[in-house]
C-alpha cells in the first residue's frame, strides 16, 4: 500500500475531531474533582486504549517491543513525559479559557514547534521545505495556518476585553484570561514533544513492519511507549492533588461525591479518555500516508483540532455574548485553517 496524501488528510481530520471532542464528556461528570476524573479518563487514554488497539492491530506486539533498543524506548518515554506536562496543562487551559480560545493558543504553538523542529534537528529543512515546489507549498500552508491561529486568538482576546466578569463566568465557570494564557503557552510548547516522541520511534515502525504489521498500524507500538511516559507525569500530579485534597473517596461516592452517579461518571471518563487516544490512533494512520512529507502531519492535525474545537465552542455558546464582528473574526480564522489544510494537502499530493 503506497502513500495516499488525500487519505492521510482525512485520517488527520478524524483525529482532530476526536481530540476536539474529548473534553466534552468531562463536562457531564458530577461531583468529582478535576484530578479524579482526569486520572480516571487518563487510564483509558494512556494505558488501556493504546495497548488494546496495538495488541489487536500489531503482529506479535510484545515480540516487537522486546526488540526495541533500550535508548529508543528511553527517548520515546522521555518525550512522553515531557508531552505529559503539556497534556496536563492542556486540561487546565480548557478550564480557564474554554474550548475554542484555549485550543487556538495551545495548538498554535504546537504547530510551530512540532512541525518545524523535527526537520531542523534532522538537518533536512532545506532539502524538505525550501528546495522543492511541493515543500514551498507546504511552507506556505504553514504560514496560512499560523495566520488563522493568530486571527482566532485575537478574536478571543477581543471577546475577553469586551465581556464583564459575570458574563465570562456564566459560560466558563473558572474563566481567567491571564492565568489561562500563561498555562496555554507552557502547554503548547511541551505538547509539541509528542511529535518528537513519534519521530524517535521510527525504528519501532520498521520492526513492526518487519513482523508483518500493515502500514496503517506500524506506529501503534510507539504510541504505547510515548503515552506511558505521559501517564507518569499526569499520575504523579493527580496523586499529589488527591492526597492534598483528600479526594480519593470520590471514586466510591464518599465525601463531596456522596450521591454522585458513579457508573455514569466512569463511563463518561472512559469515553473522554478513549477519544483522547483516538486522536493519536488516527494521527499515526494519517502520517503513514504522507510519504517523505510526514512532518506536515502535525500541522494538519493541529489545524483540524482548532477547527473542530472552535465549532464546539460555538455549540456551547462560549461566543454568544461576543460582538458580531468578533464572531465573524473567529470564522475568518477557521476559514484560513481550512484553506491551510487544503494547501498542505496539495503540497503533499505534488510530492507523492
Amino acid at each position: 500500500m503506497g502513500a495516499n496524501p488525500l487519505l492521510g488528510v482525512l485520517f488527520h481530520w478524524i483525529g482532530g475531531l476526536a481530540s476536539a471532542s474529548f473534553y466534552v464528556p468531562y463536562r457531564g461528570v458530577k461531583r468529582w474533582n478535576w484530578e479524579i476524573f482526569w486520572l480516571t479518563g487518563g487510564i483509558f487514554s494512556w494505558v488501556i486504549a493504546p495497548w488494546f488497539f496495538a495488541w489487536i492491530r500489531t503482529e506479535d506486539l510484545f515480540g516487537v517491543i522486546a526488540q526495541v533498543p533500550g535508548h529508543i524506548v528511553g527517548l520515546c518515554m522521555l518525550f512522553g513525559i515531557l508531552w505529559g506536562f503539556g497534556g496536563l496543562t492542556y486540561g487546565l487551559t480548557m478550564r480557564y479559557l474554554g474550548l475554542s480560545l484555549g485550543m487556538a493558543v495551545v495548538l498554535g504553538l504546537c504547530t510551530v514547534f512540532g512541525t518545524l523542529i523535527p526537520p531542523i534537528v534532522q538537518g533536512k529543512l532545506y532539502d524538505t521545505l525550501l528546495a522543492t515546489e511541493s515543500g514551498r507549498i507546504i511552507l506556505l500552508g504553514l504560514v496560512v495556518t499560523m495566520a488563522g491561529i493568530v486571527v482566532v486568538a485575537l478574536a478571543g482576546a477581543r471577546k475577553d476585553a469586551a465581556l464583564s466578569d459575570s458574563q465570562k463566568a456564566a459560560v466558563i465557570a473558572e474563566f481567567d484570561f491571564r492565568k489561562g494564557i500563561a498555562v496555554a503557552v507552557f502547554s503548547g510548547i511541551m505538547s509539541a514533544c509528542f511529535a518528537f516522541g513519534i519521530s524517535a520511534g521510527e525504528p519501532i515502525k520498521a520492526l513492526s513492519a518487519a513482523a508483518g504489521t500493515g502500514p496503517l498500524w506500524t506506529g501503534l507500538p510507539t504510541l504505547c511507549l510515548v503515552m506511558f511516559g505521559g501517564l507518569l507525569t499526569n499520575a504523579v500530579w493527580c496523586l499529589w492533588l488527591i492526597l492534598r485534597n483528600r479526594s480519593a473517596g470520590q471514586w466510591v461516592g464518599r465525601g463531596e461525591a456522596r450521591g454522585a452517579p458513579l457508573l455514569a461518571n466512569l463511563l463518561l471518563c472512559a469515553l473522554a479518555g478513549t477519544l483522547w487516544y483516538f486522536q493519536f490512533f488516527f494521527y499515526t494512520m494519517g502520517e503513514s500516508q504522507m510519504g517523505r512529507f510526514g512532518f506536515s502531519s502535525w500541522t494538519l492535525h493541529m489545524a483540524s483540532i482548532i477547527i473542530f474545537g472552535t465549532l464546539w465552542g460555538f455549540a456551547f455558546r462560549e461566543w454568544k455574548d461576543a460582538a458580531p464582528r468578533v464572531r465573524w473574526m473567529v470564522w475568518a480564522g477557521v476559514g484560513l485553517l481550512v484553506l491551510a489544510t487544503i494547501v498542505i494537502g496539495y503540497g503533499n499530493r505534488l510530492a507523492a
